[in-house]
């Protein structure tokens, strides 16, 4: 196998016709890469994607070849895919406000061009899922808002309806599965790409805790901060630590690390239904 890239999480080997996806225990925060990995977060990333896409296969296809048909050393942390051109944006779906969607609306009522009612809060549910879409940074980079006017000039109307519809397709699935087992999708970012055919697919993870923001249903209180199964721990932990989200991060303390794998692990298992061992 040949390495062909290393991203923020996943590092990508080419394999005959074939990709290898392998997740990481690399942790990332505001596209930075954090130097204290979570035990067991390539496991569960890729677990978890793989849960959906099955939940998903009738909606849009995916890159997975197969789950199983990747070297020993990789087991359980990797994707043997199609080889996909990636599309050059990032294709976010938000159901509720927080994060860079609220700093947005708060400054112009608006986020990523699509307007939003006044009087919305942190943690309030938008009047219907938006398309909210980014650039795709490099490593260290920041991804950057984007309209739909943008994406189309990019990739072409056509295209970017369709990118749309999926994006909200599986953002809206994704939401109903996850409320049966008690669980808020807020948003989620999806990679999309053209098969051989043309195609648009489903490729890299979905909806996962690093994709995701993932919230209890039961503590789900708009005004503020929401309770999360997923990286947000770290991420306040950076805020209170003043670290100013430019390279090199800080190292992140024990405590820190094992209570966001405990927020992996239990988000799995609720979702999946399935013991984590």
């Amino acid at each position: 196998m040949e390495l062909l890239h290393s991203g923020k999480v996943r590092d990508v080997y080419a394999d005959g016709d074939d990709l290898v996806l392998v997740a990481s225990d690399r942790l990332s925060i505001y596209d930075v890469v954090l130097p204290t990995p979570i035990p067991d977060k390539g496991r569960l990333l890729t677990q978890l994607s793989l849960w959906w896409f099955e939940q998903l296969a009738d909606l849009v296809p995916n890159h997975v070849v197969s789950a199983t048909e990747v070297p020993a050393e990789f087991a359980g942390r990797a994707i043997r895919c199609r080889r996909l051109r990636m599309v050059p944006v990032e294709c976010v779906a938000r159901g509720y406000l927080t994060g860079s969607g609220l700093a947005e609306y708060r400054r112009t009522q608006s986020v990523c061009g699509v307007a939003l009612p006044p009087g919305l809060v942190d943690g309030s549910r938008l009047p219907e899922p938006i398309f909210t879409p980014t650039t795709k940074a490099a490593v260290g980079d920041h991804d950057e808002a984007i309209t739909f006017a943008q994406v189309a000039a990019q990739v072409g109307a056509q295209t970017a309806e369709r990118l749309r519809e999926i994006t909200l397709d599986v953002y809206r699935r994704g939401v109903q599965i996850a409320a049966a087992r008690g669980v808020i999708v807020a948003d989620t970012k999806l990679e999309l790409g053209w098969g051989p055919d043309g195609t648009l697919t489903l490729g890299d993870e979905v909806l996962t805790s690093d994709s995701s923001r993932f919230w209890p249903t039961e503590g789900w209180a708009p005004g503020g901060p929401q309770p999360s199964f997923d990286k947000q721990i770290v991420r306040d932990w950076a805020t209170n630590a003043g670290w100013d989200r430019t390279p090199p991060a800080p190292v992140v303390p024990e405590e820190v690390i094992a209570a966001t794998r405990a927020r992996y692990i239990e988000v799995y298992e609720r979702l999946t239904g399935r013991s984590w061992s």
